[in-house]
Order: structure tokens, then sequence, then C-alpha cells
């Protein structure tokens, strides 16, 4: 089975070492994206739901880049700040997960997520 780094300029550079995400034959594994301008590198609004906006769309490029898409994701993991942005972020979520089967997901709180975003969200796909 051979892996290969997946890496587009239209999403944010990986800061620090790992690939904004990696692919199989099979499956494309996406690294936990944060906020980010993929332009400027700036973090992206202060309200949960400009943040989980771009994180969301920062996905969907490098799953394209893949050769996958969000309707391919298989598997979702959510980092909140704080657990009261979950009703937010869940209808945000709904808009871009809106098919017959959603992905399954878990949602964490973490005490403290990469320059001190409100959302960070990896995911698993399908090519």
């Amino acid at each position: 089975m051979s892996i290969s780094k997946i890496a587009t300029e239209t999403a944010p550079a990986a800061i620090g070492p790992y690939s904004q995400a990696v692919a199989t034959e099979d499956l494309v594994f996406v690294s936990g994206q944060i906020p980010l301008d993929p332009a400027t590198g700036e973090i992206v609004g202060v309200d949960i739901k400009s943040q989980t906006r771009r994180v969301l769309d920062n996905l969907q490029t490098i799953l394209e880049a893949a050769g996958s898409s969000l309707e391919r994701v298989v598997k979702v993991e959510l980092f909140l700040k704080d657990m009261g942005d979950f009703a937010t972020i869940n209808r945000i979520y709904s808009e871009y997960f809106s098919g017959e089967v959603p992905p399954a997901r878990q949602a964490i709180e973490a005490a403290r997520l990469p320059k001190d975003v409100l959302v960070e969200i990896s995911c698993i796909a399908c090519r």
C-alpha cells in the first residue's frame, strides 16, 4: 500500500511537521484544520460562525485536491474550545454535510487549540 502526501496552495500550509493530508488508494486522512486564511496564514474571524465556515472550507479544498469531497467523508473529529458553541457549529456543519448518509463524528471540548482558535476539525474520506 502506498501513501501519498496531499498539498494544495488553496488551503493553509501545514504549520508543523505534518501534511495537510495523506492518502492511500482508498482513503484520505485530512489533518486538523483551524480557521486560517490560505492566502495570508492569518486566523479568520473572532466568532464561532466565521471560524467554523473557514475550517470547513479548508477541509473541502484539501479533499478536492486529493480527488475526494465532503460527500465522501466517513468520519469527522471536531474539537471545540467551548461545548456551548456546539449547537451553532452543528447548524453550520449541517450545511456542509447534508447528504443522505452523514459521516460518523465525535465532538470533544479541548482546553486549548492551536493559535487559541475556537474550533479545529479533521476528517477521513473515501477517494
